[in-house]
């Protein structure tokens, strides 16, 4: 029986696209590419919509139209399918492995925004002890589960709610923006020419790409609820232009009104943590509503990343719970509770947040955990990409097999070619962003912080490694027990 599935419940498009919305890109991603590249992410920007994020969305969105109904898991489904059993294992592992650092970035970002709603400023990185920190992100996540085993349909109400209400933030931002310069506010950022949109290519520039990939993926989350669609085959397309067109919008504009409001050539160090609440502050402040503004976007985001968080520990459980094969996971990993949900996968995504947690509370303070948690993402996400177009070109290779309602690029030699570029270039951001940001070369931080990007892939991709020898180990004892039955 497949949990996911109801007669009586179907999931719209449009709500589809906003729940894949909220977990691919905020207002908060458009802060940290502006803090590493400057005001030349902007052709970053158009750079990545052209070239990575429209064929990334519809090579999801084929795959998709695909396989509409299949297992639980996804994305892992997808390669299973089209691949073999041991890809699909992996491709479960390591996209469950990869949203880890997220759903810890996110509850952090949780507490970060309800610091802003009852302090009004920037102070939490005074007040509380990093061991403060992580427990009240740790306590988050743990609530967030276990809200979710009680409550139906949570998490698609908040979802809608919170991804609505960031996209009119953000565009009531920009239109804001223009208001402003039009009644004769001025440019932070100069000069503000062609020139300073030219990027200066680097190793720090090159390095810093994989959190652009990072901000604009995770459209394939969403692929464990494309059977509670009632067309996905046709609806599914949809929701994926949408999220297409909102992430452009986003990206370029989000960015342009950004520059004008900093000063892209001199930012504040804790621009990643605190920048959106800085940005909506100092638009209230020019318009004269004081913090009126400020007030409501920490209201907004705070939903907003609740609604992540939600969607992040639903959908990532399903993936290791669900469409993989059994040869690869011991028998308690596809547990049930009364209510259908896979408790054990809860219980280990649990489990591995707080190792990174702990990881995290090395680090000086508050801040630079942020960062590094933010950072982690930028190096895993990538490496979770390159699964996406490894299913793509194979189902674009074996195309006798596979009939979709929808294809992207119907001469197979270009989308093969379309699908290779994409899967070499997520594979080539994710091998650079090892090299650790925020920190300079050469020191006792930037040593440490490699260290720990090091470590913990290895821990997280590496675990995937013990799963199937747990299940071979758990055959044989059942082999044993049942031979000692018979005899």
């Amino acid at each position: 029986m497949n949990f996911l599935a109801t007669k009586s419940h179907y999931i719209s498009w449009p709500v589809i696209a906003f729940l894949d919305f909220v977990t691919i890109i905020g207002f908060d991603d458009l802060l940290y590419p502006l803090q590493n590249q400057g005001l030349s992410v902007v052709f970053t920007w158009v750079f990545m919509v052209l070239t990575f994020v429209i064929p990334y969305e519809m090579s999801v969105s084929q795959l998709g139209a695909t396989f509409t109904e299949q297992e639980d898991g996804g994305l892992s489904s997808w390669v299973r399918h089209s691949t073999t059993d041991t890809l699909g294992y992996w491709t479960a592992w390591m996209y469950w492995a990869a949203s880890l650092p997220y759903i810890v970035d996110v509850a952090n970002s949780v507490v970060v925004s309800f610091g802003w709603m009852i302090t009004g400023d920037n102070s939490l990185g005074k007040q509380m002890s990093n061991f403060t920190f992580g427990l009240l992100t740790f306590i988050i996540i743990l609530i967030f589960i276990l809200l979710q085993n009680f409550f139906k349909h949570s998490m698609e109400v908040m979802a809608t709610i919170g991804g609505g209400a960031m996209f009119l933030m953000t565009v009531l931002f920009v239109v804001m923006t223009g208001y402003s310069l039009l009644h004769g506010g001025k440019i932070a950022t100069q000069p503000f020419n062609l020139g300073s949109f030219i990027p200066h290519f680097s190793m720090q520039y090159f390095s810093t790409t994989g959190l652009l990939m990072f901000a604009v993926c995770g459209a394939e989350l969403v692929a464990p609820y494309l059977i509670r669609m009632r067309n996905p085959k046709g609806d599914f397309p949809k929701a994926m232009w949408l999220v297409a067109i909102m992430t452009a919008f986003l990206t370029v504009f989000g960015t342009l009104s950004l520059a004008i409001f900093f000063n892209a050539n001199n930012l504040p160090h804790d621009l990643k943590m605190n920048g959106s609440y800085y940005a909506f502050q100092l638009l209230g402040q020019r318009l004269g509503l004081g913090n009126f503004l400020l007030a409501i976007f920490a209201i907004v985001q705070a939903i907003y990343m609740m609604a992540q968080l939600a969607v992040l520990l639903d959908a990532a459980s399903w993936v290791i719970a669900g469409d993989t094969a059994a040869d690869f996971m011991p028998r308690w990993m596809s547990k049930r509770n009364k209510n259908g949900r896979p408790i054990n996968s809860y219980v280990l995504t649990s489990g591995l947040c707080l190792f990174l947690l702990l990881m995290s509370g090395t680090l000086p303070d508050i801040n630079s955990i942020f960062n590094w948690l933010l950072n982690l993402n930028g190096i895993v996400f990538p490496f979770k990409n390159c699964w996406v177009f490894l299913a793509f070109i194979a189902v674009r290779l074996q195309a006798d097999k596979f009939d979709a309602a929808f294809v992207f690029i119907k001469n197979k030699t270009a989308a093969v070619a379309v699908g290779s570029w994409c899967f070499v270039f997520s594979l080539v951001c994710a091998l650079l962003s090892f090299i650790p940001q925020d920190v300079k070369f050469a020191t006792a931080a930037y040593d440490q912080q490699l260290l720990m990007n090091l470590f913990s892939v290895f821990v997280l991709f590496g675990a995937g490694l013990i799963m199937p020898l747990w299940a071979r180990l758990e055959r044989r004892k059942l082999r044993s027990e049942g031979d000692q039955f018979t005899n």
